[in-house]
């Protein structure tokens, strides 16, 4: 559970930076007529990318290391597909969640508060 939310802060951190950076970017976008659903698929994209790519990542370095670590596992293998879909599953969903505030954030963006900023 410390490793889920270490990851979920993490991601949540990184998304709020990117989008907060992108402030301005947001702001010209609504003034130029787009939507506020594009707005929100493209941050939820961004994140979906690090979030597949973390997810790539941990399940190959788990296969590599499973070898290593058996001794250490009770109750199951290391290459176990039920656990390793299971827990690719719930980081999955954990960091959805983690994006989805500093997307809803980034649709409530103001284009005259975001064009005037600096």
């Amino acid at each position: 559970m410390l490793a889920v939310t270490l990851a979920a802060t993490g991601l949540y951190g990184v998304m709020s930076l990117l989008s907060t950076q992108r402030t301005k970017e947001f702001g010209l976008r609504l003034a130029l007529g787009a939507d506020r659903t594009e707005i929100l698929r493209m941050v939820l994209r961004q994140g979906a990318m690090m979030i597949a790519i973390g997810v790539a990542i941990g399940l190959a370095g788990s296969l590599m290391m499973g070898q290593v670590l058996r001794r250490f596992l009770f109750g199951i293998g290391p290459n176990d597909p039920w656990t390793l879909t299971a827990v690719s599953v719930v980081l999955g969903a954990t960091g959805a969640t983690a994006c989805l505030l500093p997307a809803m954030r980034a649709t409530r963006v103001s284009p005259l508060v975001a064009l005037r900023s600096e």
